[in-house]
């Protein structure tokens, strides 16, 4: 797998790795589920989190304080000291390939680029695996397979390189700031699209968007997932669950 992409050494991401340490401990104080909203036991569904740097870090922080074991991954785990360091038990840092035995369920969220390596890599242990999605297709950073999800849909693309896995897309719509500091926010929580074909995923999904202090919506099928790609209607919308269904009737 490229190095610069899911093992970085460089000093810059890691010293975003040092910040997502400092905003485990802020998260910390956000994370814990609202009164009424217990979403059963989280202990029974193990994460692997495959990308750990701002997005799976912070959700996968929310997913530690929410009470799931996380396994947050890098061919370099030492670098991921900093993120686990303070988490407490529930987390511990490993490869890509021990992530991917870890997970009940796993969360990508690498450069968008990176699919088609993954799904070459790691092609028997994703099959049948639940596998939500984060990844955004930028163009200048992704190159060729930007076009290739624009043309076809990102959630159609995602299901072509990860082929086998039973993959729900969410959690790409907006930026880990965003993320911290409206998990669990007072009132009515912010709202997560969310796209699958497998009906099974989904329902795990919606549970683990609740767990980690949001509102899932199903948006629809993969090729769905459109609607909340990047550029699309639903990108980067700071909104309840209750707008968010309203917008998509427009859609419809």
């Amino acid at each position: 797998m490229n190095h610069r992409i899911c093992s970085p050494t460089s000093r810059s991401v890691f010293a975003s790795i040092v910040g997502m340490a400092a905003l485990a401990l802020m998260l910390g104080m956000r994370a814990a589920p609202a009164s009424g909203q217990a979403t059963g036991s989280p202990g029974d569904m193990k994460i692997g989190i495959i990308g750990s740097g701002n997005i799976g870090g912070t959700v996968g922080t929310l997913w530690v304080k929410a009470g799931h074991p996380v396994l947050f991954s890098s061919r370099h785990p030492e670098n991921l000291k900093p993120l686990v360091a303070g988490l407490g038990p529930l987390a511990r840092a490993g490869t890509v390939a021990e992530a991917l035995e870890f997970g009940d369920v796993v969360f990508i969220a690498v450069p968008y680029a990176a699919y088609p390596q993954i799904g070459r890599d790691y092609a028997a242990e994703l099959r049948g695996k639940i596998v939500l999605d984060a990844g955004n297709a930028v163009p200048g950073r992704d190159g060729d397979i930007v076009k290739e999800a624009n043309a076809n849909g990102i959630g159609i693309t995602s299901a072509k390189y990860l082929a086998g896995a039973r993959i729900v897309r969410a959690f790409n719509t907006l930026g880990y700031r965003i993320l911290a500091s409206n998990a669990n926010r007072p009132g009515d929580r912010m709202a997560i699209p969310i796209a699958g074909d497998d009906q099974e995923a989904l329902r795990i999904a919606q549970r683990l968007v609740r767990n980690a202090g949001f509102d899932p919506v199903i948006i629809g099928t993969l090729e769905s997932a459109k609607h909340f790609a990047r550029g699309g209607p639903l990108y980067g919308q700071q909104i309840t669950a209750e707008e968010m269904h309203q917008r998509l009737k427009t859609l419809k």
